[in-house]
């Protein structure tokens, strides 16, 4: 694999740090900002690749299908930092968002640099856990990752959607997967070091995918988050204020409206907007999927 990686771009030496170890600490910081800020342009540049995958991730998980993120190392991290964020936030099924690290749940915690060597263990993992219905998404900055490379492999053969962010361009990983999301963002300041530019790069994308799947599957209202789940005070207070925002009135009427809906944003709303009991609001939710646009459109057309 060395001969595969030592060309990658971002194996590279980068020019603009090639003293780094004789930099004072405010020259270092001042040197890792500027180019943290080359990421978000570097990511502008593969938002037609990114539209291109969400839609079609939309599609997987609205005909019932779940997205599993693949990856090792810090890539894998990055992955199930997401998936663990997505069902508090948007109040999902804890199911819906996955994540797989190579070498397993320890490896979260404690680095188990050969697992990602393991062409075989990313298929098994992959076979074992996908369906034709779902979405793997493989995350690996070099783009040659074999753990990652084995399980998109074989999602692909099972009829699965896949999907890859990498941070270097015609690599392996990019070639094998059905949308292929390749964010160039150059040499580290320390070269090699992926978990700095690299794993930027990758934390906003999987930002991306996951809120734009979430907000076209109906969990937002305007800009806000009204599939919130109350599960401590302050996300109680969260509710209210949205509920607050969402049809404007004061605290102490949204606070009624959110004990009616038994800490429920989205029906507090509805309750408010329609009048109708919280028995059939809750049904007409359940018949859209749960999705509040498509709720709201089939009352306002009654």
């Amino acid at each position: 694999m060395q001969q595969e990686t030592s060309s990658l771009l971002t194996e590279q030496s980068n020019g603009k740090s090639l003293h780094l170890d004789q930099l004072h600490v405010g020259e270092i910081i001042r040197l890792m900002n500027e180019e943290d800020q080359t990421v978000a342009l570097s990511v502008s540049r593969a938002l037609p690749s990114i539209e291109r995958a969400i839609e079609q991730i939309v599609s997987r998980l609205e005909n019932g299908g779940k997205l599993y993120y693949f990856g090792a190392g810090s890539s894998g991290r990055i992955g199930s930092l997401d998936a663990t964020e997505c069902p508090p936030t948007f109040g999902v099924d804890k199911e819906l968002f996955n994540a797989v690290i190579a070498g397993g749940q320890g490896a979260m915690f404690q680095a188990v640099e050969d697992a990602e060597d393991d062409v075989e263990a990313g298929k098994l993992d992959a076979g074992k856990r996908l369906t034709d219905k779902d979405v793997l998404v493989g995350l690996a900055a070099s783009g040659t990752t074999p753990y990652v490379l084995g399980a998109i492999s074989e999602a692909k053969r099972m009829g699965a959607l896949t999907v890859a962010i990498v941070c270097n361009a015609g690599t392996p990983l990019g070639e094998e997967a059905d949308y292929p999301i390749e964010i160039e963002v150059g040499p580290e300041i320390i070269a090699g070091s992926t978990r700095l530019k690299a794993g930027t790069s990758q934390k906003m994308v999987v930002n991306m995918i996951s809120s734009t799947v979430m907000i076209r599957l109906g969990k937002v209202y305007r800009n806000l988050m009204v599939n919130v789940q109350a599960t401590n005070e302050k996300l109680r207070n969260r509710v209210v204020n949205i509920v607050m925002q969402a049809i404007e009135v004061d605290e102490g009427t949204a606070q009624d409206l959110v004990q009616q809906a038994n800490g429920d944003a989205r029906i507090a709303i509805l309750i408010h907007k329609f009048g109708l009991p919280l028995e059939e609001i809750t049904e007409r939710l359940l018949a859209c999927n749960g999705h509040f646009g498509n709720t709201l459109r089939e009352l306002e057309q009654q």
